[in-house]
Formats: structure tokens, C-alpha cells, sequence
């Protein structure tokens, strides 16, 4: 048995335990559908003036969710990691990129005042 002196978790705003506090009236809500492309369907809630998004994250599988059942929005691509040198490779071919580091080198080489080799 352990001892009974132990401290009690309580979240930050909380009142003492049996104690009502009058935190007034919540805004008016509206809850909105959500289809994704699996089926599953998302109901978050809004505030009646805010503007509803056309597409919303699906709580069940993470799909991109849409307010047309029928017609859900497409799951999204995933691109595979790309290092910088594969985005270069994209915009330069082998041969500019040898002659850029045949100009880096020759600049190299004159500022350390030795002749071309």
C-alpha cells in the first residue's frame, strides 16, 4: 500500500472537484460531412460563421476526405525522398555538369597561381 500523502493530476483551468463554473455559452456549432476515398466518414464541427473547408483529414485512415460521397477526393501522391544531387541531375545534364567543374577548377587553380595542367 503506498502512501497517503500522494498528489493528484488536475488539468491547468480546472476547478476544485464538485465545483460548477459558469464559462458562459459556446459559440453555435455545425457539424459537417467528410467522405474520404475508403468510405469512412469524418463529421468534425464548426463554428456557424466560420468557412468550411472543401476537404478535411480523415480521423479513421489519414486519406484526404471530401464533402461529395460519391466523388472523394484522390489520395495524394507520395513522392520517395529526394537528395539535392537528384534535383541537379534533373536540371543539369553530365555534360554541363563537367564543364561547370572544369570552370570551377580552372578558377581554383588560378587563384592558387598555378598554370593549367
Amino acid at each position: 500500500m503506498t502512501g497517503g500523502n500522494a498528489i493528484r493530476g488536475m488539468r491547468i483551468g480546472s476547478s476544485p472537484v464538485g465545483v460548477e463554473i459558469d464559462r458562459g455559452d459556446s459559440a453555435p456549432r455545425q457539424q459537417v460531412a467528410y467522405w474520404c476515398d475508403k468510405g469512412h466518414l469524418t463529421e468534425p464541427s464548426f463554428a456557424m460563421e466560420a468557412r468550411v473547408p472543401d476537404t478535411w483529414e480523415c480521423s479513421h485512415c489519414g486519406l484526404p476526405a471530401g464533402r461529395d460521397r460519391e466523388n472523394p477526393p484522390p489520395p495524394k501522391r507520395n513522392e520517395p525522398y529526394k537528395s539535392h544531387l537528384a534535383y541537379v541531375k534533373e536540371r543539369r545534364s553530365d555534360a554541363d555538369g563537367m564543364r561547370l567543374l572544369d570552370e570551377a577548377l580552372r578558377k581554383l587553380r588560378q587563384q592558387r597561381g598555378r598554370s593549367e595542367e
